[in-house]
């Protein structure tokens, strides 16, 4: 899943070198919290006007979890 994100968003960035992914442990919910870096002048490619590129970041994330009966949630720091 890890792998995943930072291929998409790496595809989306000037920067792609300047992608990391943190992942949280399973909280209390079940749901594992994944939080994208990426560099202060990318951050509006990966975001999107209106944040449209981040809904579709997290619906395909979403969607992968679901085959895998995981929660997940994705923050764009």
């Amino acid at each position: 899943m890890k792998e995943l994100l930072v291929t998409i968003a790496a595809g989306l960035v000037d920067e792609p070198e300047k992608v990391t992914v943190d992942v949280d442990d399973i909280n209390d919910e079940g749901v594992i919290v994944y939080h994208l870096h990426v560099a202060a002048d990318d951050m509006g490619r990966v975001i999107g006007k209106q944040g449209r590129i981040a809904k579709a970041i997290r619906t395909v994330m979403r969607a992968t979890a679901n085959r895998n009966d995981q929660k997940i949630m994705v923050e764009i720091d």
